[in-house]
């Protein structure tokens, strides 16, 4: 198998920490995506949304979105989980996703996109369009990041890790969802339980780099 992929993205290092972090090895393409290598060919017919990473199995088949290619990687090389090894645990971290996701990795996503000069004409991800970045899309993003941080403080309070008692995918995404924020200067400071639970998931060897 192949990982086609886009180390500085941020979709890109939620692969990149989850493989370190299970310690797997697989051959990696780095596409040349600010030259919009993902809209030329094998790939636009291999991945018809553009976006990376994506995997390429043996058998031919792709499967993109980042998550999906880490579930697909854990199911394959089940030590170690980071998905959870309870029925429990799987769905506390699963609730963890889906809240990091919704409320505050995705908008921060569109945040960025629409506040980063370089993100101009490419605002949506996998696209190349005439579309205008809009001030009011980072301010919403924030705003909506910020209403997760305050859910999120408390629940943090004498925990290690987001969800459960171990690291999981949860952690990952949430710390690279931080990062996104900080991008944009928020003060992280600012909710203290988030703020140390980051150092100390940012200071792990696999988010390094």
């Amino acid at each position: 198998m192949k990982l086609h992929t886009f180390g500085p993205a941020a979709n890109g290092r939620r692969v990149a920490v989850f493989l370190a972090e299970k310690g797997l090895e697989i051959e990696t393409s780095e596409l040349k995506v600010r030259e919009g290598a993902q809209f030329e060919e094998p790939f636009t017919t291999m991945n018809p949304f553009h976006c990376v990473p994506f995997l390429e199995l043996d058998s031919g088949q792709i499967i993109a979105e980042s998550i999906a290619i880490c579930r697909y990687l854990e199911a394959k090389h089940p030590e170690n989980p980071l998905f959870g090894r309870t029925d429990e645990e799987k769905a506390e971290i699963e609730m963890w996703l889906r809240r990091v996701e919704l409320d505050a990795f995705i908008p921060l996503l569109h945040a960025v996109r629409n506040a980063v000069p370089s993100f101009a004409g490419r605002v949506l991800p996998g696209t190349r369009s005439d579309l205008p970045q809009l001030s009011v899309m980072t301010t919403r993003g924030v705003e909506t990041a910020t209403l997760f941080f305050d859910r999120t403080e408390p629940l943090l309070a004498g925990k290690e890790f987001l969800a459960g008692d171990e690291f999981s995918i949860a952690d990952i995404i949430g710390a690279l969802t931080v990062n996104m924020a900080k991008a944009l200067e928020m003060d992280i400071e600012a909710w203290p339980n988030v703020h140390r639970w980051h150092q100390a998931i940012s200071a792990r060897p696999s988010m390094q780099g």
